[in-house]
Parts: structure tokens; sequence; C-alpha cells
């Protein structure tokens, strides 16, 4: 967009350069003469120009706002609109923050896992309650097996839980090469990556809502092991009282039924990782 001022020096090169007559000049920028004649008796705003950029160079992130609200209290007689018409003529605008880095993983290519550890998905399932209170289910994958390594279901789970778990896994079944998950803030959380920086473990982000365990996840929305919980959870005048940290308890005795009915479709990969023989693996099994 063209300024007035910059309507007034094309007509003056107009004509100086082509001789041009000034209504003839107006004619062909398509700007009307006494925007041309017009002549600024706007006082001048060096002063106030230097002692803008002063304080911008001062106060970095503060905007022409708080910058105005500061040249007043220096004792300048100067409007919001002025201020902002400097501060915009100077380019002094306030760059944007950019959001928090995540973190990248491993950058290498995933493979079809073929023998048992050799990659390991995590995955959130969240739901309510009747009642109204949230809880989530962390899901531990072996994307050869098959095999549900854990479900730990809490109402808040934390990257310092999601690496206490997977010690408990580990335990029990040994260090996976790789483990696959997307970039929640719980996944990229420093102790996660302090904990993968220790144990040599590669993880590698993918996109959400792209988890390799998808259909696990739906068989236990499914399942009435969330419905029990749920029912468990309504507050009854006349039921006894229960205490509060028996929540977790009961979501991972109603679960066992889904490892149960996982564990016939699986059985063959388990024997191979008990043998050590490479295997290809087969799907879900579920119906």
């Amino acid at each position: 967009m063209v300024t007035p001022a910059g309507y007034r020096e094309a007509a003056s090169h107009l004509k100086a350069a082509y001789e041009m007559s000034e209504r003839r000049a107006c004619r062909v920028l398509g700007v009307d003469r006494t925007s041309v004649r017009y002549q600024a008796t706007r006082p001048d705003d060096g002063a106030l120009r230097d002692r803008l950029k002063a304080l911008a160079q001062e106060r970095r992130r503060f905007g022409y706002r708080r910058l105005h609200v500061l040249l007043r209290r220096e004792g300048h007689a100067v409007n919001r609109k002025r201020v902002q018409r400097i501060y915009r003529e100077e380019r002094l605008t306030v760059r944007r923050r950019g959001g928090r880095k995540r973190a990248i993983g491993t950058r290498r290519p995933l493979e079809l896992p073929l023998v048992a550890n050799q990659r390991w998905s995590l995955d959130f399932v969240a739901d309510q309650m009747t009642d109204g209170r949230r809880f989530r289910i962390l899901t531990v994958i072996d994307n050869c097996t098959r095999e549900c390594l854990a479900l730990v279901a809490d109402t808040s789970l934390s990257g310092a839980r999601v690496v206490r778990e997977l010690d408990a896994v580990i335990r029990q079944r040994g260090r996976p090469d790789t483990i696959v998950s997307d970039n929640g803030t719980e996944y990229t959380s420093n102790a996660v990556l302090a904990w993968a920086d220790d144990t040599g473990v590669g993880w590698h982000y993918i996109a959400p809502r792209q988890a390799p365990a998808e259909r696990l996840q739906r068989e236990l929305q499914r399942t009435p092991a969330r419905r029990a919980a749920e029912r468990d959870a309504v507050p009854i005048p006349a039921a006894r009282p229960r205490s509060a940290g028996s929540l977790a308890t009961r979501l991972q005795r109603a679960a066992s039924a889904l490892e149960a009915r996982m564990a016939d479709a699986a059985g063959l990969c388990r024997s191979a990782h008990r043998t050590d023989r490479p295997v290809r693996c087969a799907g879900w099994g579920l119906r």
C-alpha cells in the first residue's frame, strides 16, 4: 500500500523527469490533487523517535502500549496512536516467540519387529467416569508378540511415572531395542529423555493418532473393565466407604481379563520368545 507521502514523491518525480503537469501526473497515479498538494503541519518527531528507539532497545519485550506509558511518565505529551505509528515506521515490532522445541528422538527408520523386545509401543487411553473424574491408562505393547506388557491406570501419569513403570517392565521382560510413542509432553519430558540416554534405549517419535496399538485401545475401551470401574466409582450413600487409592487397583484387576483374552492369540509368539527363534508375528487375533 502506497502512503500519501509516497504519492507526493512519485508525482514530483513525474513532473521533474517527464515534464508532466500536476494534473496529468495525478491522473497517471490515480490520486487526488489535494493529496499531492497537502503540506503536513505535524511537528518534527525526531526527538520522540530517538527516545522511543532507545526505550525499545532497553525493553526488548515491551510493545508500543507499554512504551507509551514509559514516555508519558517521562513527560512526553504524546497519545497512543502517535506512538503506534512511529513504532511501526521504525519496525520495532516485538518478534513472536516460537513454540517449545519437541524432542525428535532417533532418526533411523522403523524396522519390522521379528523378535520379542525389538520394539515396544507406548500410548495413553483417556476416558471419564460417571462422576466426572478423568483417568488415563498407559499401555505398553510389544509390537512383535502383540503382548500387552503393562496397563497402568491412574488419574495422573507424569513422565517420571512412565519411567518407573518402564523400569518395572524391564526387570521382568528385559530391555527393548526401541520404544515408539507420540511426542506428547509426558514422553518428551526431561525424565524420559534422561532415562533413554542412561539406558541406551532408542526412542522414536511418531505423529499423534498413529499409534501401532490403536486396535488394543479400541478393544480396551469396549471391554467391560472400563464399565465396571465406572460403576464402582459412582458414590452410593449406603455403600461401604472405599479408600482413595483403590481406583488404580480396581482398574488393574479388571484389565487382567483383557490380558487373558490376548494370551491365546499371542501363544505362538510367546513360545518364540522363550526359544529366542525369529518368527513373523501374527495379528491381534481379537474379535
